[in-house]
């Protein structure tokens, strides 16, 4: 079945990469016309899910990361509008020079051609994902959890709908719709028909696809995201910074899930932190100091300073300088988004320098890990590698390169 939806996928592209701007925009237009006229259907598709899942004894984190609503649906619609206001990425001269024997050389943007993308329980992800990769002119097969499978459906079938209204094949975006796990692998070793495959998920995920996949990857990372108060911090941003990372909306990969704090200013702020962590009823696991200043902590252990938590939970550590710090910061980082909050310019320089990171903040929380507030427009995910993109994954990074040369009759 897998390799049916690819030859259909690869004849789809051949199409899509030549579609010009307002092509594809006209598409996203549709989409976001079905979406605004379907919210009804997508909710109660999604009910299905959610019921489902409420049955299972799924955490409240994780229902939060499967549900809709009004305003998540009219999201999902703004978001595609958004795509069409931005500069189609493909086609982009991004360099061009003549050679001593008359050859022009220009580089230029082109779509992968067939994006996989699997993924787990949030049905954004099949919006986001697709009509990321229609405006980049890239078609796509999407694999989604089987806990939003109703509503992954409802949401690609409205899609693929609209291509059809704007003259473009509704194979463009395709969804698997076998969720067992040996449709995940399958997908993982399309070769011939997935150029590249992004995972976007938890950790279990990534690494499935890191050791299976045999198509090129994409890895996108989990966020085990560092909040560093150092001694110099004002104590009020601290809090706000913290509680906003942690607290906003914790099922997210940009979520702080460890505090990293400096011994000398621990008495002072870690109570506040507490008490403004309080209001969430955010579980803390600190370290022997953490715990002797905040009675409602619990022991850390060493997987606590390296567990993504989304949920209501974080990990504190007291260390003695920034060195401690970044070193602490470095054994446990996924490489995500890593925050210092400090009134000292050499420490904030020391630590953007040091740190080893896809996004390094100086005093701001590091939920602004995100396409759209980094101005890419939505993202498809965030890459923690350093090939062939890191950070935010929005339209200029799902394209690639190639060379054109024109010539006169030159031969070597």
């Amino acid at each position: 079945m897998l390799t049916e939806l690819g030859k259909k996928a690869k004849a789809a592209s051949r199409i899509l990469m030549n579609a010009d701007a307002a092509t594809k925009n006209k598409a996203l237009a549709a989409i976001a016309l079905a979406f605004e006229q379907n919210a009804a259907f997508l909710l109660a598709e999604n009910e299905k899910d959610l019921s489902a899942a409420r049955k299972n004894g799924m955490s409240s984190a994780m229902l939060d990361r499967l549900a809709l609503n009004d305003s998540r649906v009219a999201g999902l619609s703004q978001a595609a509008r958004e795509l069409i206001a931005l500069e189609d990425p493909v086609g982009k001269v991004l360099a061009g020079t003549t050679r001593p024997n008359g050859l022009f050389i220009e580089k230029v943007t082109v779509p992968f051609g067939v994006i996989a993308v699997i993924y787990e329980a949030r049905p954004n992800v099949t919006a986001e994902a697709a009509t990321l990769c229609l405006k980049s002119g890239n078609c796509v097969i999407l694999r989604g959890g089987k806990e939003a499978f109703h509503s992954n459906k409802a949401i690609a079938d409205l899609m693929r709908g609209a291509l059809e209204s704007a003259g473009l094949p509704k194979d463009c975006i395709q969804l698997v719709e076998d969720t067992s796990r040996e449709s995940a692998n399958a997908l993982m070793r399309l070769n011939g028909y997935v150029d590249v495959l992004i995972p976007r998920g938890g950790a279990g995920l990534i690494r499935a696809c890191v050791e299976n996949a045999t198509v090129p990857l994409i890895e996108t990372g989990t966020g085990n995201c560092h909040v560093y108060v150092d001694r110099d911090a004002d104590p009020d941003m601290a809090v706000r910074i913290i509680y906003n990372a942690k607290t906003s909306r914790p099922s997210v990969c940009n979520a702080c899930e460890s505090l990293v704090i400096h011994k000398d200013i621990a008495e002072k702020v870690l109570p506040l932190i507490a008490e403004s962590l309080s209001q969430a009823n955010v579980l803390i696991h600190g370290d022997e100091t953490v715990c002797s200043l905040l009675p409602s902590a619990v022991p850390a252990t060493q997987e606590d300073y390296g567990r993504e938590y989304l949920g209501y939970e974080i990990s504190i550590k007291t260390v003695g300088s920034i060195d401690e710090a970044i070193a602490h910061i470095m054994k446990y980082t996924t490489g995500h988004s890593e925050c210092i909050v400090t009134e000292s310019y050499a420490a904030a320089r020391q630590f953007t320098r040091e740190v080893d990171a896809a996004a390094v903040y100086v005093n701001a929380s590091t939920r602004f890990t995100d396409g759209g507030e980094f101005g890419f427009g939505a993202e498809i995910g965030i890459s923690t590698q350093k090939l062939h993109a890191r950070g935010p994954l929005g339209l200029q990074q799902l394209t690639s390169e190639k060379y054109i040369i024109s010539g006169n009759g030159q031969i070597r």
